[in-house]
């Protein structure tokens, strides 16, 4: 690590940890320290040369949940629901 770069993890201004990666099934994991703890439950990693970049995942809108969700083929009973009858105040 250069000098300055030193001084700056030093200081909080330039923050990185050595992390162990490990394996998980056929798969390289890494454990994520909690001051680098990500939003959410998903994310998105790309590989920029040598580096990983890993970002939380924007929200899912309700639109694409729902889009995704299979029809009902179900089908519903009949309800009796009379209309309400006269209100005085």
């Amino acid at each position: 690590m250069h000098m300055l770069q030193h001084m700056l993890v030093e200081n909080g201004m330039f923050p990185e940890r050595h992390v162990k990666l490990f394996k998980n099934g056929r798969n390289q994991a890494v454990r994520i320290p909690r001051e680098f703890e990500l939003a959410g439950e998903d994310a998105i990693i790309r590989k920029e040369g040598d580096r990983l970049i890993i970002e939380a995942a924007p929200p899912k809108s309700l639109l694409t949940i729902l889009a995704r969700l299979s029809p009902i083929d179900e089908s519903f009973p009949t309800i009796d629901d009379p209309l309400p009858g006269p209100v005085e105040f």
